[in-house]
């Protein structure tokens, strides 16, 4: 009888495109600041201030955002759907148990971003800075990071199965316990990662492989002698 082949890792399907509305008028700190629960539809925020707001339950339909500042705000349950996101200061928002679905992010400040406890789904960050980012026990389902620095990031308990890193920095990124059974990882760095353990079943480019030795060799408590 011949041996069984290895099962291959299923290839996990690109982000589908947030749909655009079909009309979009501007919004304005009189009409649209934030407020608890409430629902914004096929508006443009740019160039709003918006930091440092506290508002649970709000949620952003067919929304651009371009030069828009969240920054520091408090928005729990916070629910973005087809919406695009254009060089945009997110950092220190704190999103817990937030939705992102069929979200492009472009160019975005999101240091310190936290989305735990959350569901991203057809979703891209292209050269966003997401550095010290926090994603505990977020679902990933055809989740696109490409160019991005992740360093400092934190995957624990993440399913993470859906998710594709393309030319990311995840320097110092925490995988503890992570689902990665077919998440992808292309050109990025991956040095000092804690938890790398959890990278079972994950898809790694061969030319990322040498810096993951390294890792993996220090988390399995192997010394490397360059004599």
């Amino acid at each position: 009888m011949p041996p069984r082949r290895p099962a291959q890792p299923t290839a996990a399907r690109p982000p589908r495109k947030p749909t655009p509305p079909k009309e979009i008028r501007s919004a304005t700190l009189e009409e649209h600041d934030l407020e608890p629960e409430s629902t914004f539809e096929r508006l443009a925020f740019l160039d709003l201030d918006l930091s440092g707001r506290a508002a649970a339950g709000v949620r952003f339909v067919q929304c651009r955002f371009r030069g828009a500042g969240l920054s520091g705000g408090e928005l729990d349950q916070l629910d973005l759907r087809d919406c695009l996101v254009e060089r945009s200061d997110w950092a220190n928002v704190r999103a817990e148990r937030g939705t992102f679905t069929r979200v492009a992010m472009t160019g975005c400040r999101m240091t310190g971003l936290t989305l735990t406890a959350g569901m991203v789904r057809d979703a891209t960050f292209t050269d966003c800075r997401v550095d010290l980012s926090n994603w505990r026990h977020t679902d990933f389902v055809a989740v696109e990071f490409a160019g991005c620095n992740l360093t400092g990031a934190d995957f624990s308990h993440a399913d993470l199965s859906g998710a594709r890193f393309v030319g990311c920095d995840l320097t110092g990124a925490r995988f503890h316990q992570a689902t990665m059974d077919g998440t992808r990882f292309r050109a990025c760095t991956l040095l000092d990662l804690d938890g790398v353990t959890s990278f079972r079943g994950a898809v790694v480019h061969e030319g990322d492989l040498l810096a993951l030795s390294y890792t993996l060799a220090h988390a399995l408590g192997i010394r490397i002698d360059s004599t």
